[in-house]
């Protein structure tokens, strides 16, 4: 959900409310926000997305075991954080689920660089949903991302967007949840979607 910033989260030292930018707001929500919570920014917002429920995790843990039996060689993270290219300030996003080839996180860094990522993936929750279908479509798109793999529950589809251009994606398909999802280069497979 989107958070203001309330005045009691500042201490001295801090600058005022209205002095203080949304990155510094960011900063420390990040640090403040409780183990298992993520705290994103999006478009200027600061979104705190609470632990994700069992039928969310098992999605992406089913996701993450079939892209395993794909191809070894790529790595799949759960709670790598994104520094991505906004219209005005950078944006940063922690994705359900990244693929890339292994070692491209490797390093003491928080925030990484989109260059090295395959797919990235987002399970929507009910809290999350309108961000993962509009505002992460376009934010995936214009940091160049090939493939971005929306599971999207409440809607009962799985929606594969590829071929970044601009703030969109230039291909879109929708498949209903259950039925074989085919996922293009670079990693090219077919995705089962019965067992979400």
């Amino acid at each position: 959900m989107p958070l203001p910033v309330p005045e009691h989260v500042f201490s001295e030292g801090m600058p005022d409310r209205e002095g203080a930018s949304v990155q510094e707001a960011f900063e420390l929500f990040s640090a403040l926000a409780p183990k298992g919570w993520r705290v994103e920014l999006i478009e200027g917002e600061i979104c705190v997305v609470p632990p994700a429920n069992g039928e969310h995790e098992e999605i992406v843990s089913e996701l993450n075991g079939q892209v395993r039996d794909h191809d070894k060689r790529v790595g799949r993270y759960t709670g790598i954080g994104l520094s991505l290219p906004g219209t005005t300030d950078e944006m940063r996003v922690i994705p359900d689920l990244v693929i890339a080839p292994k070692g491209s996180f490797d390093d003491q860094q928080e925030w990484h660089a989109p260059d090295a990522v395959h797919l990235v993936a987002e399970v929507t929750s009910s809290s999350t949903a309108s961000r993962d279908r509009v505002q992460k479509i376009r934010a995936y798109a214009r940091a160049g991302i090939p493939l971005y793999l929306l599971i999207d529950r409440e809607a009962g589809e799985a929606v594969v967007c590829s071929g970044p251009s601009g703030d969109d994606y230039a291909h879109k398909s929708s498949h209903k949840l259950g039925t074989v999802v085919p996922l293009p280069h670079p990693l090219g497979f077919d995705l089962d979607t019965g067992a979400f």
